[in-house]
């Protein structure tokens, strides 16, 4: 059997990514074809970003309402994890349905304007260079043939060696849904993003012990180490017992819990009990049974697709998201597939620039993280000056009375203070780091960045005091407030100098 029409786009997934590549696509007039064997929404909005941000959105709402130092307390306060994960569901739906509706509105069959959007359902394979075979859940299996290709098939859950999940005791991130209750004491593997943002979440509900693990020597091992010991901190003070340069070794099996044995490097172990694991070791692309061979693409070492600067991938093949070697995130992998588009249908566009490409940390509180890091810009041989403010000192986080925050800026040591990068942890950190990574994107310096008049009180504030902190400018002074600002200075085989003390970030 085969489709006889030819389409001019043919996507394979239908998560964010291949979403945003074929309506950027359309937008050009193509007819495109998406084939998808699982839900509409891929894995950003079934089991990732959506789903748990939006436990993550509950769990924040519910340990404000928790607190009692603010003048007022709410009594008879409790959370039904069942209807929890309704709500989670809930806005899963929502999204999948306005992806869906979207679908049908330019289906070729309603939609009599340019371009279409067909929707297939079933298991793409190359066979060949322009012809791929779907095979449904049900019937036989059918060709369809195109011009071009765009890979969005997303990822899965890495397995740890050794201990099988199960997804009832032991699980997975695509696993939360299934669990039925609130786990009285938790065992994440893994303290990367995912498995810090999960501690979060269950440490925030206050119905969970949870326990982190991991065998880095830190949390957000890949940050700088300040900013790796505020989430750590942070995460003590919200009750998440966290064990570093740990190895999950044994799992035992028992009616009513696990028992599970760590390793340490200095040869002694711990063995706790607990009641539900939850593996977060990473991701890994879904790319095994696409038969790839049949338009000559190999994969690199570490089982990702190659892509240039434009997302292909070979002649008319392209890629986007978490198949490629970059971080996966929903904003990645959308830009990935608009600019596979553009490409496609020789549209102008600028160069991806994923050292600005901006990324939230969904913790208590969030981190927002943008261009390079301290270590970075140390590996690169950069002279830097690095500014810290602490929000304890500026009007908004104050009078919200949510002080545990920090702007750092990082900027070329020399008379234009390029800005290089920023970490900002607080309330309302994605709006804070949007606006660094735009003037970044132009190229700008400090005081480039200062030309604009900052709202009162706002959180925005806390970036411009630490600009002015940069050019000597500032309103408060590091002298008064050594705790809570300072400044300093790397230079390549010097190192810090100028600092007259050790900096170091202190818990806001």
């Amino acid at each position: 059997m085969e489709d006889t029409h030819e389409y001019d786009l043919c996507v394979l997934g239908c998560g964010p990514g291949g979403f945003a590549g074929a309506m950027r696509a359309f937008d050009f007039g193509a007819h495109v074809c998406i084939v998808e064997a699982g839900e509409v929404g891929g894995t950003g909005v079934q089991d990732g970003a959506l789903a748990s941000k939006t436990m993550w959105e509950l769990a924040k709402d519910y340990s404000i309402a928790r607190r009692i130092d603010r003048g007022y307390s709410a009594t008879g306060l409790r959370v039904n994890f069942k209807t929890l994960m309704k709500t989670v569901e809930q806005a899963v739906k929502e999204r999948q349905y306005q992806m869906l509706t979207q679908l049908e509105t330019f289906s070729p069959q309603r939609w009599k304007g340019e371009g279409s959007i067909t929707l297939r359902n079933g298991w793409a394979q190359f066979h060949d260079s322009t012809t791929i075979e779907i095979k449904p859940a049900t019937g036989n299996a059918y060709l369809v043939r195109a011009k071009n290709f765009l890979i969005a098939t997303g990822s899965r859950p890495r397995p740890y060696l050794g201990i099988e999940v199960d997804q009832k005791r032991i699980l997975d991130s695509d696993g939360i849904k299934h669990i039925k209750r609130f786990p009285k004491r938790l065992l994440i593997v893994g303290a990367g993003v995912i498995g810090c943002e999960y501690a979060t979440i269950f440490s925030s509900f206050g119905h969970t012990q949870v326990y982190l693990v991991d065998h880095k020597d830190r949390v957000l091992p890949y940050e700088d180490g300040d900013v790796s010991r505020f989430v750590h901190r942070n995460l003590e003070k919200d009750g998440v017992k966290i064990y570093q340069s740990a190895t999950l070794r044994k799992v035992e099996h028992h009616p009513d819990y696990l028992r599970v044995f760590l390793d340490f490097p200095d040869k002694h172990s711990e063995v706790l009990e607990v009641d539900n694991i939850l593996f977060a070791v990473g991701r890994k692309p879904n790319l095994e049974n696409l038969k790839l061979d049949n338009v000559g693409v190999k994969l690199d070492p570490g089982g990702y697709l190659c892509t240039g600067s434009d997302c292909r991938v070979a002649h008319n093949v392209f890629a986007c998201g978490d198949v490629t070697c970059h971080p996966n995130l929903v904003n990645i992998a959308e830009m990935e597939g608009r600019m596979a588009a553009k490409v496609m249908f020789a549209h102008e566009s600028y160069p991806l620039n994923y050292r600005n490409m901006s990324v939230i940390m969904f913790l208590n509180p969030s981190i927002a993280t943008v261009g390079l890091s301290e270590e970075e810009c140390q590996a690169k041989g950069y002279s830097y000056k690095v500014g810290f403010v602490s929000n304890a000192i500026m009007s908004r986080p104050i009078a919200m009375r949510n002080t545990r925050g920090f702007v750092k800026i990082i900027v070329h040591n020399d008379v234009h203070m390029k800005i290089l990068g920023m970490r900002a942890g607080g309330p309302q950190v994605s709006n804070v780091v949007t606006a660094i990574s735009h003037f970044m994107d132009h190229d700008q310096g400090a005081a480039a960045v200062l030309k604009s008049v900052y709202p009162h009180p706002s959180i925005s504030e806390v970036t411009q005091e630490c600009l002015r902190l940069l050019l000597g400018k500032s309103v408060y002074k590091p002298q008064a407030f050594p705790d809570k600002m300072w400044v300093k200075t790397w230079i390549p085989a010097k190192g810090y100098v100028g600092c007259g003390r050790e900096c170091s970030m202190p818990v806001a």
